[in-house]
């Protein structure tokens, strides 16, 4: 099936050349292309697109304003495409905190050339943006969970007493916005904490940078064969290895390179599946908000070897896809809002 792709504009320019960037692959359909919010909003209700390339400056509502009107409303894969969005752009951060799939540097120039100078990259990311949506769990009830009541099902065996060793976190859709309100209130003498944050190409570089300037603890980009230092966070390269622990004693992270898992790479799944063998009842786990379900398995796995686990709850979740999977399936011990996780954190690490 090829994937309905609305274009968002107010240059016809522009739209123009977006156009023929699509349609060079065949598996896309450009179903529309609107020049601004209000004529957009009417061709989401008419074509329903799977995936939407949105500029930021538009007349009228500006992008950032209707891409949370989207992610409040009717969230689904957003690309923004500007020539505001390099790297390490504030505006790149505001719209990944809004919840953009992730960021496209609008082509210069003109013609047949631009197509061998895009080298299909707005395409694949089209393919990836289509992927993360199809697999969400968008539209599919739950009963609420009261806060920090046990999710269902209820999967037995014991709990830990023990102080996490390690905290391995995943997010995805609404993650950056999530994570920056987490971290700022992170303990500087964390334990090593690890994350996989669905995010692509270099923007994983600005957003660890964007962390570190607000965490107490120290924020980088995860290496291969690093031992993991308490106080220390490590993000996971955007769209390039999957980040994993290794070892027992002295805990490493190690990147590696494989096909996606759960449709991502990195993959929280892969993360927390790592951990749970490594570091079984030594460590603590947690999802945020994000569409899909990478992780609920993976989380899992660290509940079922007797670690702590946690999700985010639907009323802080921009997207409740990821969460609600680890409370369908009896991964997370603990439902909690962003302010609660951390109040959770600091409980268990004091223990």
């Amino acid at each position: 099936m090829a994937i309905r792709t609305l274009i968002v504009d107010d240059s016809p320019t522009m739209r123009a050349i977006l156009q023929m960037l699509l349609e060079a692959d065949s598996d896309i359909e450009v179903v529309g292309a609107a020049a601004d919010a209000n004529e957009a909003r009417k061709m989401i209700r008419e074509v329903s697109p799977d995936v939407i390339t949105l500029d930021i400056e538009m007349p009228g509502m500006n992008g950032l304003e209707f891409l949370d009107k989207i992610m409040t409303l009717r969230p689904m894969p957003v690309i923004i495409v500007s020539s505001l969005t390099s790297k390490g752009a504030d505006t790149t951060m505001q719209a990944l905190q809004l919840g953009a799939f992730d960021c496209y540097v609008k082509p210069q120039g003109l013609g047949g050339d631009l197509i061998a100078t895009d080298g299909g990259m707005l395409s694949r990311v089209i393919h990836l943006a289509a992927r993360h949506g199809r697999t969400s769990l968008k539209g599919k009830a739950l009963e609420p969970v009261e806060v920090g009541a046990p999710a269902f099902p209820i999967v037995n065996g014991p709990v830990s007493s023990a102080t996490p060793e390690l905290i391995a976190i995943g997010a995805s859709t609404g993650g950056v916005e999530a994570l920056t309100q987490l971290l700022a209130d992170w303990d500087e003498n964390c334990p090593p904490t690890l994350i996989v944050q669905h995010i692509f190409g270099s923007f994983a570089e600005a957003l660890t940078a964007r962390l570190d300037t607000i965490c107490p603890a120290k924020v980088g980009v995860a290496e291969t064969d690093t031992f993991l230092k308490p106080g220390h966070v490590y993000v996971a390269p955007g769209n390039e290895r999957h980040l994993v622990v290794r070892g027992t004693n002295r805990p490493m992270s190690r990147l590696l390179e494989g096909p996606e898992v759960s449709g991502h790479r990195p993959s929280i799944d892969k993360l927390f599946a790592s951990v749970a063998k490594t570091m079984p009842g030594r460590a603590l786990g947690i999802i945020m908000t994000g569409m899909g379900s990478d992780g609920a398995q993976g989380l899992l796995k660290m509940r079922q070897s007797g670690s702590a686990t946690i999700a985010q709850d639907r009323r802080t979740s921009l997207v409740y896809g990821m969460p609600r999977a680890a409370a369908e399936n009896g991964a997370a011990l603990h439902m909690l809002p962003i302010g609660g996780i951390t109040e959770k954190v600091r409980a268990l690490c004091r223990t």
